[in-house]
């Protein structure tokens, strides 16, 4: 059994794939198992990440997946846990990279804490400019129970910062169901998976340590396109709600897990301009919908303790679900009328 697996889907990504496979090299051990997965790229990617096989061989155990169609990156993430045989598991998108040594210190934080997962910073690449990212959790190298990072809801914390490939988890939690993303998901797929990890897994670390470059402002991204791949955000926390609203403490999380989905859907709203016109009247009217799907005393409460000018824009959209329940139509006679 391989040491650790690293899980790399890639699509489209040619520009960036090189450096990414350099990043693998400079890591390599004969107990590591990288599985490469090519999510049906149209481009130069497939031939480039088959190039890096033979050469990553030499000096690592590789695994080459192909896809016939492309299925999205929670799609391609599950085909490579399907896939690996590590006693450890990580990812790396397929245009991000890694410092060299960064695997073998990260296996070796999480035999010596023996926990279930470890949670690590990591750096971001915009251009040139380099800015360290802290997981939002303070406490260090040292072992916790998931569920009590899960909160408070007003701040930041160990849920909000999503990022699989900011850590290792331990292949027990494969075997519980627990690193499987939900199928299909184009984007905002680390959110359920996250939360479900903080709730079913029974120990975690953070780590100092920042050894994986995210690259961000990549214009193939999904963050810098305006299609209707954005909106699975959607989908998304409404399965983060729905399992929150299932979990024996919901009357203690799900208070967060609202708070937090109106969060995003402020923040969506409030760059609606980046969207195609249709994209944009879908997600407003996909966004009321999931309001009125919340539970509605607990969302009063919410709007109540956020920033006024993210909460204005969801008490807006709001109120327009409200009047046209009670707008009467020339089909309904108005209750005066009747």
């Amino acid at each position: 059994m391989p040491k650790l697996s690293v899980i790399v889907p890639f699509y489209n990504v040619q520009q960036y794939a090189p450096d990414t496979l350099r990043s693998l090299r400079l890591n390599a051990r004969p107990d590591f198992e990288f599985v490469l997965v090519d999510d049906c790229s149209k481009d130069e990617t497939p031939a480039i990440a088959e190039r890096a096989v033979e050469d990553l061989s030499k000096v690592a155990q590789v695994r080459f997946v192909r896809h016939e169609e492309n299925g999205g990156l929670a799609t391609a993430r599950n085909s490579g846990l399907d896939t690996a045989q590590g006693e450890y598991l990580t990812f790396l998108d397929g245009d991000d990279w890694l410092a060299r040594g960064y695997l073998s210190e990260l296996v070796t934080a999480i035999e010596e804490l023996g926990c279930d997962f470890v949670r690590t910073d990591h750096v971001q690449a915009t251009g040139r400019a380099r800015t360290v990212v802290r997981h939002p959790h303070g406490r260090r190298g040292e072992v916790m129970n998931p569920r009590d990072a899960i909160l408070p809801a007003d701040r930041s914390t160990s849920v909000d910062y999503a990022y699989a490939w900011a850590g290792a988890y331990h292949r027990r939690l494969l075997d519980q169901g627990l690193l499987h993303f939900t199928d299909g998901l184009r984007t905002a797929e680390d959110r359920p998976w996250i939360w479900r990890l903080h709730r079913e897994a029974r120990s975690f670390a953070v780590l100092n340590l920042h050894g994986v470059f995210y690259r961000r402002g990549v214009a193939s991204s999904l963050t810098q396109i305006g299609d209707a791949r954005q909106l699975d955000f959607i989908r998304a926390f409404d399965e983060v709600v729905e399992e929150t609203a299932g979990d024996r403490e919901a009357d203690r999380l799900l208070p967060k897990a609202v708070r937090t989905y109106c969060a995003i859907i402020a923040h969506h709203l409030g760059e609606i301009e980046k969207f195609e016109a249709p994209v944009a009247r879908q997600l407003r009217t996909m966004s009321a919908a999931a309001i009125q799907r919340m539970p509605q005393e607990l969302l009063t409460d919410v709007l109540d303790t956020m920033d006024l000018r993210r909460s204005a824009k969801l008490r807006r959209l709001r109120r327009k679900i409200t009047s046209a329940k009670v707008t009467p139509t020339k089909d309904t006679p108005s209750k005066a009328a009747a």
